[in-house]
């Protein structure tokens, strides 16, 4: 008996709605107050309609009240207040075990990658790779937090792969298929970035993000750079990178057109990117100096500067270049150290006329 008892029980715990506990409260308050009418004698104030729900309500709850002046006074009665105890306890108990159980669904279904990711302006990277994403992810936080929606295939992550982060989702599935997408929030993503484990699988990716997104900027990473042609004939807004590229492809992501700016830099005809070691016959320059020589009379600019291995990008003008350095510059053609000597002049006697013609100038 105690075991068929003990299992009709189970049953029912399992089969609990948010309604059960209702149902429950209100037969417990309604049978309640008819056993109390009977126990109690006739007139009791307890028994009275606004008097009882406020009692009822005090004895269920421990956080009222509480009933006040107006309680049984018979044994039926305080038999009647025990029952209603058990029954706010047991109503109770099954209301914060439905909330745990909601809380436990939610989170498993965030973990496995089933609940819809609830973002906007974030970003969303289609495919995962174990260590190449974490990189990715990472750079793409380093200079600005970024809420950050990880998709993946059913066979590459069976659990939230990124769960200490607390700006990272997951949504796991066919990643061609809309409602997948549309789990990613990916209409309301600022960027997307494709991250395939091939270039076929590329192509079905973007097609399928171009669709549920066609105005959102789209990084497609590409084993092959010869596919870029058939990437823009899908989707004519899409910036290809190559795979192994990842700070190129964060850097493409959070500021759209770096990379061609990148390929521009590094690609024959037009400018490129030269270097030259600064002569002796120029000790004692700044950084300024350099740059004003070459972006004045070459439209050139300089990047960087080598000491003794130690590379420093875009210093202060202030900084003093030493002898031997080397100069990292961009521009349409490859300095001489003459040439860096003749346009160092020349931006020194600017320099000097222009002081002369300051100190002239009358200040009003």
């Amino acid at each position: 008996m105690r075991l068929l008892l003990s299992r009709a029980w189970s049953r029912l715990w399992q089969r609990a709605t948010w309604a059960l506990p209702v149902e429950l409260l209100a037969f417990v308050f309604v049978s309640s107050w008819l056993l109390m009418v009977w126990a109690e004698p006739p007139g009791a104030a307890v028994v009275q309609p606004d008097v009882y729900w406020w009692w009822f309500a005090g004895t269920i709850t421990p956080a009222a009240a509480g009933p006040g002046d107006h309680y049984p006074v018979t044994t039926g009665g305080y038999l009647v207040g025990v029952y209603v105890i058990v029954g706010g306890i047991v109503t109770i108990t099954m209301i914060f075990a439905r909330l745990a159980r909601a809380i436990d669904k939610a989170k498993e279904r965030r973990m496995h990658g089933r609940a819809e990711a609830r973002a906007t302006g974030h970003i969303a990277v289609l495919g995962y790779t174990p260590g190449r994403t974490e990189r990715i992810v990472e750079a793409l936080t380093a200079e600005e937090p970024h809420e950050i929606v990880v998709c993946a295939w059913d066979e590459q992550a069976q659990q939230h792969p990124l769960s200490h982060r607390d700006d990272t989702h997951f949504v796991r599935g066919n990643l061609t298929e809309d409602e997948v997408l549309a789990r990613a929030a990916l209409p309301r993503a600022a960027a997307v970035l494709v991250d395939p484990r091939d270039d076929d699988e590329a192509l079905k990716v973007v097609v399928a993000a171009a669709h549920t997104g066609p105005d959102v900027h789209t990084v497609v990473a590409l084993h092959d750079p010869a596919h870029a042609r058939t990437v823009s004939r899908i989707a004519p807004g899409a910036r290809c990178v190559a795979w192994h590229a990842c700070e190129e492809i964060a850097a493409e992501v959070r500021d759209p057109g770096m990379s061609a700016l990148y390929t521009a830099m590094l690609s024959p005809g037009g400018r490129a990117t030269y270097s030259i070691r600064v002569p002796a016959s120029l000790a004692g320059r700044s950084y300024g100096h350099f740059q004003m020589a070459l972006g004045r009379w070459n439209a050139a600019t300089i990047l960087g500067i080598d000491r003794e291995g130690q590379l420093q990008l875009s210093p202060s003008w202030n900084e003093d270049v030493p002898v031997g350095a080397t100069l990292y510059y961009l521009a349409r053609r490859r300095l001489s150290t003459a040439d860096l000597e003749r346009y160092v002049d020349r931006a020194e006697r600017t320099l000097v006329f222009d002081d002369r013609e300051l100190l002239r100038s009358e200040w009003h």
